[in-house]
């Protein structure tokens, strides 16, 4: 997932628009989680970048998209980037 997040929506307030979009990016989470595995695999990691735009964004972990989303609804910005890449992981020996 590689998308620029608007916060202003014709009908809905900012924060229920914001709790929205956390719900679709868990709803890609899952989904990508549910895939099925290479073989040589143990789970699915995550490479996610966040940012104003696309080319101030910033490696962050997975569980502080949340945190981030609502750092940019304090901030009352109009909109944020966000890119989340699954890649197979491996446990480490």
């Amino acid at each position: 997932m590689k998308k620029t997040f608007h916060l202003t929506h014709p009908k809905l307030t900012v924060p229920r628009h914001v709790d929205a979009i956390k719900h679709e990016v868990k709803k890609y989470i899952r989904r990508e989680r549910n895939k099925a595995l290479p073989e040589n695999a143990d789970f699915w990691d995550f490479d996610c970048r966040f940012g104003v735009d696309e080319a101030t964004s910033e490696m962050i972990h997975l569980s502080e998209i949340n945190k981030k989303i609502s750092e940019i609804e304090a901030q009352q910005l109009e909109s944020f980037y966000l890119e989340i890449l699954a890649k197979p992981g491996n446990k480490p020996v």
